[in-house]
């Protein structure tokens, strides 16, 4: 059985094809997925999707990029974190893709959500679900300065270099790949993907996004994460069932979940 370790089954154009969306998961041997909430306005909605399955799971947090939304306090985090089936925090981290004609130094408002979203980590002990975009250096400075092996979590959709995939490592991160790993453009991305230890990676799909090859361009779906499986396979010359079996079993053991046959 495979896992979908990111996806946002609570977005428009996905929530309202739930049923067909976990038929086609069914069919494809995918039995369990990671929502992921984004803002706090959409967290009763994630948070519904991981209470209506026994294999969907919620995050709770506030993304990077999201401007003019709640802002998450500590509290808020905490009171979530606490709640049945919520198992990650974020998903977080910082984005300096749309500067907008700010500066690095103008978004400080982003590095201290990060640091919230750490702070609940620490306190609550689950992990987090990270997000960088154009700020790796920033990302890894952050998590670098909280202390080794104080927090722990996923980089998710990663399309970083090999030295900041080492860097995560080291900080004790998962590295999960989505279906990037798929398109002709991402040759530096398989490199980064040989690299990483089988034992630390997950895969993903970023539903609605991301669409892994053949379906490029499509609204991307959690039935389609065997394909980034195929190609992890691919990389690290072992068979899909490896794959399927190793990264499940890693998206258990950093969540704290038992995944169970889908019926």
């Amino acid at each position: 059985m495979f896992v979908d370790s990111h996806c946002h089954l609570g977005f428009p154009g996905l929530f309202e094809k739930l049923e067909s969306i976990r038929a086609d998961m069914r069919a494809a041997q995918v039995g369990g997925a990671l929502c992921i909430c984004t803002t706090l306005e959409e967290f009763d909605q994630v948070h519904s999707l991981a209470l209506s399955d026994p294999n969907f799971w919620a995050s709770a947090g506030v993304h990077p990029d999201n401007e003019g939304v709640r802002e998450p306090t500590l509290d808020d985090l905490l009171a979530l974190a606490a709640l049945p089936r919520v198992v990650a925090l974020g998903e977080t981290g910082l984005d300096y893709y749309r500067l907008n004609g700010r500066t690095v130094a103008d978004m400080a408002w982003q590095r201290d959500r990060f640091r919230v979203h750490i702070q609940a980590a620490r306190l609550s002990g689950l992990p987090l679900v990270i997000h960088t975009r154009s700020a790796s250096k920033d990302t890894v400075d952050v998590l670098t300065a909280v202390g080794e092996r104080q927090v722990r979590g996923v980089f998710h959709c990663f399309t970083e270099t090999l030295e900041v995939a080492r860097a995560a490592l080291d900080l004790g991160f998962y590295i999960s790949f989505s279906g990037i790993l798929t398109f002709k453009t991402a040759e530096e991305l398989r490199a980064v993907a040989r690299f990483v230890p089988l034992d630390r990676c997950l895969i993903e799909t970023d539903s609605p996004y991301l669409a892994p090859v053949p379906h490029r361009g499509k609204t991307n779906t959690p039935a389609w994460v065997p394909l980034v499986a195929q190609q992890l396979a691919l990389l690290k010359d072992v068979p899909l069932e490896d794959i399927e079996r190793i990264t499940t079993r890693n998206f258990e053991l950093l969540f704290g979940v038992e995944t169970t046959s889908a019926p």
